[in-house]
């Protein structure tokens, strides 16, 4: 039973993400609108971790069951797709080193400003 509830408390925290979808007139998907959600309950303490940690922690488990419906959709399509695969994979893997090149960028920023922040706290 407890694990229903808190696939109850994600699946309305998906739904509150799509109402804001169809209000807000922003081109930011529902589930963007449900993440940031979780993270403010969250962060602010009104959603407690324990409260969803087992739904999703199973969610995150079967999540590549979850592809396998794109898998199948990619290869029913492949008459399409055999004429555009070379450009296809030149941009998938451009973007991909693209995305892992700014995510470390931006990731060795954050850590060298928090580590200049802990050294400026520590002289004080």
């Amino acid at each position: 039973m407890k694990v229903l509830k808190q696939f109850f408390i994600i699946l309305l925290i998906s739904c509150v993400g799509e109402i804001l979808n169809i209000l807000l007139p922003l081109p930011i998907p529902a589930s963007i609108y449900g993440m940031v959600l979780v993270f403010v309950l969250l962060h602010t303490g009104i959603l407690k971790l324990e409260d969803i940690k087992d739904a999703g922690k199973f969610l995150i488990e079967i999540m590549p069951v979850m592809f396998i419906p794109a898998g199948v959709g990619l290869m029913s399509s492949w008459g399409i797709l055999k004429p555009v695969l070379i450009p296809v994979s030149i941009i998938t893997i451009a973007s991909t080193v693209l995305v892992m090149a700014g995510g470390g960028r931006v990731t060795q920023i954050v850590i060298k400003h928090s580590n200049s922040t802990k050294e400026d706290s520590e002289n004080e």
